[in-house]
Order: structure tokens, then C-alpha cells, then sequence
């Protein structure tokens, strides 16, 4: 995303954790905690701070190192494979979803509550239609539409007005339940909290469990990070400022309502397990009066709404990230205004919202799912820590958490014992977890993964440490007879795999006459090391670091497919002089069965150098199956040079106006998947070969693609064979392996 985009500063970002989680986790659990462990619900929120500070940590490292929108989708997609990433964002976007829709009633019930007090206040008896359910979920989904609609036309920063206003309602209320405390004596604050543990160890830990989620919101600052200012520097800060501000107004909180805010000859304990979702207010109404409790009401409309609006946008971000790689339609990626603000991911994300609030009956047990996927994927955010400091070897995070690897280690630890624990106490969190996820996989498999993964491969051809960060070190095979080609095939070699992350492994092979003796006849072995001596010239004058092998064999091509499988070669590199020429060429096409790697072929004029093309000219004849192949090549050439690529798709003239408007459609789709900036040329010709071979004299290089009869069945095709006899332009022939 462009600087022009990064509108959010420190105070936005922080805004936007601070929205999350102050207000509406501790009014909703507090009184869980206190039922559950009595006095000890401080302790198990302050451990569960400490935990989310650990988590904080990792998941700031990561975001100083990725600084883009979609948090933890946005690590799994840099460190592990695309469907692993799209199974992360795919329960991450439901859990901010579910967030939201827990918050938007939230907001609707405290807001229906205001709505009866002062009807009886001034009206008398309040009708039955204001406290029905169906009045409730209109109000929820209402103020998801109007929210979901001002994120559409302004760049939230976390909604700051209202984080004040509930900020200085909690503090007052602080500030009144320390007056309260010290009016009282030490005996009176001693029994109150006696005992502390009433429950003991077990009942502090199943606390802890059900009351984490209260500390949840802190990653919505990664999930935005695309649009933050500095973000090294901010993302971090903002993560741990926001957690700070929740611990200090939590615990002091829950000191103070233990302190003061039960009835005589009652504990904290008792009270809650009467009232739990109503234990703030009536410990605020024990203390201060009317007023009290009130301020209660007041702080859980705003926390309810702020936090309803940092998961929308959280989500929608998440969203549109997501499109941005092709795991969701890539409509979903549209931006509007100056802002670039992502409306159909906001118009998306709200109308999931608001389908679930119509039609789950059980919106607890999505709350719990939520809590649990958040868990999951948090423990995942370490274990992703681990791996990205591990091998960030060229490029390490701008901020490192401090006291690797134990933070990591330690964090990751807690929450999966907390998500083990919220799914041994809530099943059906887990069952609707496992129900979303495999639904997510079949729409994957059946409409994202083969874009997705295209995708995928471009991306990282573009930013070769991904495949570092994926723990991956690729090795290309590039066997060489011809001294001629050195230079252009280790230059390719080098763009398909650069030095730093990955090998490139030239060969040369001694083919021995028949009955040959090495003392009288040394010709091979010359032509060897004249072979051998281009290649290091080639590899010295372009700065490429390479290795070399040196076989005898009689019969080349099966000794190339030995060294391929035996040091296991991603790709091979090959040289070809002439295409057209058919016994060269079914030579080649035996080798290409016999080979399960990635296999490019070059045809290249003695002065021709590949970091000279520009111009790249790269028929279509339909979705071929080369796509990954094609992704890899010009996504390796875009990283170190501009291009002017051109697909050109050439129809019969009998083609109909609807089969021409598809095949642009397809093709402006493929570009747009590879190389954005290309062009799309749909030529409608009886003569495709004479079409391709002169726009090919415009062009610095031709990409094709074998054809495939079987898996150990590949030809170079008629069509291909006619251009190369058509026309000297440098070729470049490509097989996906397999």
C-alpha cells in the first residue's frame, strides 16, 4: 500500500486497540471472573495481561517487519504456503466478525436499556415491543448499516471521541471507588476480600480462560497496518500503549468493586454468581448511587459501540487483504476515494455481520468460537515469530521482541493451553470453529486456489525472501554443452533463483566415444573445459555465485534427469539451438518426461543477453495449466528491471463477438494476476502462427509453453516448432514439474 494511504498516526492506532478492548470484555466477563474465583478475578485478568503482552510482542515483530493490512493472515501468507494463509484469514475474518456482531448487540441491548429507563421516567409503563428480541437485532444491524456506511467515507482512526468519553467515565469511576475505600476501615477491605481464591488454583486458571478475550483487540492493530503511519515504529507502540491503558482501568476496576461494591454481609463472589452480567452496575450503584450505575450504562454503550467499530474495520481490512491475494474475489480489493478506502470489503463485512445476527440462533457459541480462533491463531503469531527471526537473514524486524526466544516460547504456550481449555469447556466453539473452516476449504479448493496460488508464485518470484522466510532453498539444474549460452543461461538461472536464497548448480557432461581412452584421446575432456572455462567467465563478469558438476555419461539427457533427482532440482534450465529441428527436439522432449521438476527452455541468438529484455511477448491459447510456470518467469524478470509484457490471445475468424469479449475478459484477468501493467491484445486471424511470429519482431523474448499429452508425455507442439522456424527471437519454452 502507498504512503498516500498511511493516514493513521500513533494516537489513530492506539485508538484503535483502545476501542477494542476497554469497556465491553470486562462489563461482560467480570462478573464470569468474580463468579467463577471470587477476589482472584484481578489476578486472572492482570496473568491474562501478561499473556496478551507476550502475544503483543510477537505479533509487533512481525507487523514491523510486514507493515501490511490483514495481521496474522498477512504473517501466514509470508512464512508458510497460500492455503495455510487462507485457513488462517479465513477463521481470523470470522472471528472479527463474530466480535463484531457480539459488540453490535451489545450496543443495541445497554442502548434499549437507556431507551426503558427513561421511558418509565417520563412515560410510565414501558410496552412490551421496546424489551422484544426482534427490536433488538433491528437496532444491532442498524447500527452495523450506519457504522459500516461512515467507514465508507472516512478513514477511521479509532474512533477517538468516543474512547475519551469512556475512558473518563471509567476513571470516574475509579476515582469514586477509591473515596469509597478509604472511608471504609482495613478490617472492612479484608474481609471483602477474603477469601481470595475461592476456588482455588483450578478456578483461577478456568477464569483466566473465560475471561481473555476481554484483553483481545490489541492484533486489530496489525490487522490495519497497512494504513498506518511509520508503522515499525508505530504498530508497535500503539499494541503495547493500548494494552497498558486496558490494564490500568481493569485492575483498579476490579479492586475497587471488590473493596466497595457489594452489599453488606455478601462477598464479591456471591453477588456475581446472582448477577453476572450486571455486576459492575450494581456495584457502581452500591457506592455512588443512581449515578453509578448510570455511568456504567453510559461506558458500555460507548465501549460497545467503539469496539463495534475497530472490529469493522479490523475485518474489512482483513478482507480486503485477502482479495488483494486472490483468496477471496478479487472485487472484494476494489478502494474508492482519496483515502482508497476498501467499500465493497466494508460492505462485505457488514452484511456477514448482519446475517449472523439474523439467523444464529446460539450467538454465544459464536462468541466462544471466536474467543477460541483468536487463541489458536495468537499461539499461531508466536510460532510464526519464531520462524520469521530464525530467517530473516538479509532483512530482520525493525523491532525484536525482547528476550527471544522465550517471549515467543512462553506466549504461545498460554494460549494454547487457554484455547485447549475454552474448547474442552465450550465444544461447540470448536465444532462451529471446525464447520466454518471446512466450509472455507471447499469454496477455496473450488473457486480461489488455482488464482491464488498463481498468485502466490508471482509474489514471491518478486520478493525472493519469502521463499527464505518458507524455509525453502531451491536448487535450479543448468546443464550446459553449448560455451555460447553460458552467459545468457546462468543470468536466466540466476533471475528463476537468486544466489542469496536459493542455488544455482551448472553441469557439464564429457560424452565419451565408443571404446574411448582418455590417455590418447582427450578431445571430450577439452571441450569440457572450454565449456567450463565460459561458464566462469560468465559467472565472474555477472557477479552470480554458482556451483559446478562435471560428469562423464554417453547419454546426456538421462544423465541430466539423474542429477536432477538426484540433488532433488526444483527447476532445470536447459538450451536448445533448434526448436524446429525434430530430432534435437524429441531428444529434449524424452528428457522433459523423465523429469518431476520445473523445466525451462531456452533458444537464444549468440549475442543475445537476458538483462537486455524488455520487451515480453507471451501467447495464450486458453488456460493451459502453464500459469504457475508463467508467474515464475515474469515475476523474476519485474524484480529486477520494468517490462512491457504482452498477452495476446489469437482467435479464427469465425470466433463470435461473445467468445472474443470472454477470451479479453480471461485474458485482462490472467494479466492482471501476473503483471498488472501489461497489455491484453485479443486478435481475431485465420493465420495464428503469422500473427504470433510478427509481433515476435517487436519483442526481446517469446514465453511458450509445452504442450502436455500425459504426465510423462511432453512435446513442444506443432505450433510452437512452426514459430521457432519462423523466426530467430530469443525462446523461452516452460514446463510446470509434474
Amino acid at each position: 500500500m502507498d504512503s498516500s494511504s498511511r493516514q493513521m498516526t500513533l494516537l489513530g492506532a492506539t485508538g484503535v486497540g483502545v476501542g477494542a478492548i476497554v469497556g465491553g470484555g470486562i462489563l461482560a466477563l467480570a462478573g464470569t471472573a468474580f463468579a467463577t474465583t471470587g477476589p482472584a478475578a484481578v489476578l486472572a485478568f492482570l496473568f491474562n495481561g501478561v499473556i496478551a503482552l507476550l502475544t503483543a510482542l510477537s505479533l509487533a515483530e512481525l507487523a514491523s517487519k510486514f507493515p501490511q493490512s490483514g495481521g496474522t493472515y498477512t504473517f501466514a501468507k509470508k512464512a508458510l504456503s497460500v492455503e495455510a494463509a487462507f485457513a488462517v484469514g479465513w477463521v481470523v475474518w470470522f472471528a472479527s466478525v463474530v466480535a463484531a456482531v457480539l459488540y453490535a448487540i451489545g450496543f443495541a441491548h445497554f442502548s434499549l436499556v437507556v431507551v426503558t429507563q427513561l421511558w418509565q421516567a417520563f412515560a410510565g409503563e414501558v410496552p412490551n415491543w421496546i424489551e422484544s428480541s426482534s427490536l433488538k437485532t433491528a437496532g444491532a444491524i442498524l447500527t452495523t448499516v450506519l457504522l459500516s456506511a461512515s467507514l465508507m467515507i472516512r478513514s477511521a482512526g479509532g474512533g477517538q471521541l468516543v474512547n475519551v468519553g469512556k475512558i473518563i467515565v471509567f476513571a470516574c469511576l475509579i476515582l469514586a471507588g477509591i473515596v469509597a475505600t478509604t472511608q471504609q476501615s482495613s478490617a472492612e477491605i479484608v474481609t471483602a476480600f477474603d477469601p481470595f481464591f475461592t476456588a482455588g488454583i483450578g478456578g483461577l486458571i478456568q477464569a483466566m480462560g473465560y475471561t481473555f478475550i476481554a484483553l483481545q483487540g490489541f492484533d486489530l492493530i496489525a490487522a490495519v497496518g497497512g494504513e498506518v503511519r511509520e508503522p515499525s515504529k508505530t504498530i508497535p507502540r500503539a499494541m503495547i500503549l493500548s494494552l497498558l491503558i486496558a490494564i490500568a482501568i481493569y485492575v483498579p476496576l476490579l479492586l475497587v468493586i471488590t473493596a466497595v461494591g457489594t452489599p453488606q454481609g455478601q462477598s464479591i463472589a456471591e453477588a456475581a454468581a446472582a448477577n453476572p452480567e450486571g455486576i459492575i452496575a450494581v456495584a457502581a450503584q452500591d457506592f455512588m448511587g443512581p449515578i453509578g450505575y448510570w455511568l456504567v450504562i453510559v461506558a458500555a454503550v460507548l465501549s460497545m459501540f467503539s469496539a463495534l467499530e475497530a472490529n469493522l474495520f479490523a475485518a474489512s481490512r482483513i478482507a480486503r487483504t485477502m482479495a488483494v491475494d486472490r483468496t477471496l474475489p478479487s472485487a472484494v480489493a476494489a478502494v474508492r476515494g482519496p483515502h482508497h478506502l476498501p467499500v465493497i470489503a466494508i460492505a462485505v463485512t457488514a452484511a456477514l455481520v448482519s446475517l449472523i445476527l439474523i439467523v444464529l440462533p446460539d450467538v454465544s457459541a459464536a462468541g466462544a468460537a471466536s474467543s477460541l480462533i483468536f487463541l489458536i491463531t495468537f499461539a499461531i503469531g508466536h510460532a510464526l515469530t519464531f520462524l520469521v527471526r530464525r530467517r530473516s537473514h538479509r532483512r530482520p524486524p525493525p523491532f525484536k521482541t525482547p528476550l527471544f526466544p522465550l517471549v515467543p516460547i512462553l506466549g504461545g504456550t498460554a494460549c494454547l493451553a487457554l484455547a485447549l481449555f475454552q474448547g474442552f469447556a465450550v465444544p461447540s466453539a470448536g465444532a462451529i470453529t471446525v464447520t466454518w473452516l471446512a466450509m472455507g476449504g471447499l469454496i477455496f479448493v473450488a473457486l480461489f486456489r488455482t488464482r491464488a496460488s498463481v498468485f502466490d508464485v508471482s509474489t514471491t518470484a518478486i520478493d525472493p525472501e519469502l521463499i527464505t522466510l518458507r524455509g525453502r532453498t531451491p536448487l535450479v539444474l543448468v546443464p550446459i554443452a553449448n560455451p555460447q549460452n553460458a552467459l545468457a543461461m546462468i543470468s536466466l538461472a540466476d533471475a528463476l533463483v537468486p544466489a542469496d536464497v536459493g542455488r544455482v548448480l551448472t553441469q557439464t557432461i564429457v560424452v565419451p566415444p565408443p571404446d574411448w581412452k582418455p590417455e590418447i584421446d582427450d578431445d571430450p575432456i577439452v571441450r569440457s573445459q572450454n565449456v567450463m572455462r565460459e561458464i566462469l567467465h560468465a559467472s565472474a563478469n555477472c557477479g552470480i555465485r554458482i556451483e559446478s558438476l562435471t560428469t562423464v555419461s554417453p547419454d546426456p539427457m538421462r544423465e541430466i534427469a539423474r542429477v536432477a533427482k538426484l540433488h532433488r532440482c526444483e527447476s532445470v534450465l536447459l538450451g536448445l539451438n533448434k526448436i524446429a529441428d525434430v530430432r534435437s527436439a524429441s531428444h529434449l522432449e524424452t528428457l522433459l518426461g523423465e523429469l518431476d521438476a520445473n523445466v525451462v527452455v531456452l533458444r537464444s541468438r549468440k549475442d543475445w543477453e537476458f538483462a537486455d529484455v524488455r520487451r515480453v511477448l507471451v501467447p495464450i491459447a486458453g488456460r493451459g495449466g502453464h500459469e504457475h510456470m508463467l508467474a515464475l518467469l515474469l515475476g523474476s524478470m519485474q524484480r529486477t528491471r520494468p517490462l512491457e509484457v504482452t498477452f495476446l490471445r489469437v482467435l479464427p475468424k469465425s470466433a463470435h463477438v461473445d467468445e472474443v469479449r470472454r477470451a479479453e475478459r480471461d485474458l485482462h484477468r490472467l494479466a492482471g494476476d501476473l503483471c498488472p501493467s501489461s497489455k491484453v491484445d485479443v486478435v481475431v486471424s485465420s493465420d495464428a502462427i503469422a500473427t504470433v511470429t510478427h509481433r515476435c519482431d517487436q519483442s526481446d523474448v517469446l514465453i511458450l509453453g509445452v504442450q502436455r499429452v500425459g504426465r510423462r508425455k511432453k512435446l513442444f507442439g506443432d505450433f510452437t516448432r512452426a514459430v521457432a522456424g519462423r523466426t530467430d527471437c530469443p525462446m523461452i519454452v516452460m514446463s510446470r514439474r509434474g
